[in-house]
């Protein structure tokens, strides 16, 4: 199946001391870096945040206005691709690969059937957890009408949450894995 990617890279990275979070580097590759090897499937990428210098062609936006939240980066970001399915990634998943990307978009049909003989519908998204058994709502692949339907209910969709925003869509999880794991203090890069 065809995806899009939106890549949120806009934060303050105010936890790591104003240090742009994206441009850290693991191992050799920068953090923005790694998402989008990770999401080098998608058919358009876009991410949402400053221009910075990147591993592959992407596309670049800023939420207007800039810093309005991971919401309104995702708003911004849908203006991109037409996929039917977008895989939505913060840019601070430093474990995840192009097979857990892959297994994010299979995650929706694999789903679908079991969901749709049970009387359940149709799944709106499916999306990682990170070790701890913690859902990444950034860390997921979505239909693309049904996210843009969500953030369309919020209105202005500045400084909104992710986990409001998106609570009434159907969504499917993984089981704990590193790949969900994100970088948020300094300690969580020794992981």
């Amino acid at each position: 199946m065809e995806f899009d990617a939106v890549v949120l890279a806009g934060g303050g990275s105010t936890r790591f001391g104003g240090v742009d979070k994206a441009m850290l580097v693991l191992d050799g590759v920068s953090l923005l870096d790694r998402v989008l090897m990770a999401t080098a499937g998608a058919v358009t990428t876009v991410v949402v945040g400053p221009v910075r210098t990147a591993c592959r062609e992407v596309s670049w936006t800023l939420e207007e206005p800039p810093s309005g939240g991971p919401v309104a980066g995702l708003a911004a970001g849908l203006g991109y691709g037409v996929a039917p399915v977008v895989v939505v990634v913060s840019c601070d998943l430093p474990w995840i690969t192009a097979a857990d990307v892959q297994t994010l978009v299979d995650g929706l049909d694999e789903h679908d059937s079991h969901e749709a003989r049970d009387g359940l519908g149709v799944r709106d998204g499916f999306g990682l957890r990170d070790g701890s058994g913690r859902e990444q709502w950034l860390a997921a692949a979505y239909r693309r009408s049904a996210l843009a339907g969500a953030i369309a209910q919020v209105g202005d969709p500045r400084d909104k949450s992710v986990r409001r925003t998106l609570a009434a869509l159907n969504l499917g999880w993984s089981e704990p894995s590193r790949a969900g794991d994100d970088v948020d203090t300094w300690s969580d890069l020794d992981g």
